[in-house]
């Protein structure tokens, strides 16, 4: 089996970036190239003056996403070529679950996924749903899912 590259989703979470470590040494065998990527989601928020011309705070709003997220990602990338990984990063606007998906199926394609899930459950999963399901039911690819380390409970923690 040949990996050439293999696709990380980021949201500079901390179950992201566990994913991104699970990433590097499940890939190091192979000395594939990591693709990062970063979705900034479609803004559903709207006022009466968005109707008729884009609102400047909102055009704020998504340029300054992207110029942090393009700081991080580019961040990351440098880390990785440091310990001698190649890297890329990627920077895509749309829904997160169909921007992955599509992403490893384009040039440069993936042969592998690699991403976390947040390990929601019940009225959490039910309301926020789960990008990683959906990369899971549209990819064309494999994909790696990475689950979130237990935390301890705010009240475990203070005692």
């Amino acid at each position: 089996m040949t990996m050439k590259r293999v696709l990380v989703p980021i949201d500079f979470s901390r179950d992201s970036l566990a994913a991104l470590d699970y990433a590097v040494e499940f890939t190091k065998p192979f000395d594939a190239e990591l693709l990062l990527l970063h979705v900034i989601e479609p803004v559903y928020y709207a006022t009466p003056a968005d109707l008729y011309a884009t609102s400047p705070n909102l055009a704020l709003l998504l340029e300054e996403q992207r110029r942090s997220a393009h700081q991080q990602l580019e961040k990351l990338v440098r880390k990785l070529t440091q310990r001698g990984r190649k890297a890329r990063a990627l920077l895509k606007q749309g829904t997160p679950a169909q921007v992955i998906a599509e992403s490893a199926g384009q040039t440069p394609k993936a042969d592998l996924i690699i991403m976390a899930t947040h390990g929601r459950t019940g009225l959490a999963h039910m309301l926020l749903g789960s990008v990683t399901e959906r990369v899971l039911r549209i990819a064309s690819c494999p994909v790696l899912v990475v689950r979130a380390p237990k935390r301890r409970s705010a009240k475990a923690r203070r005692a």
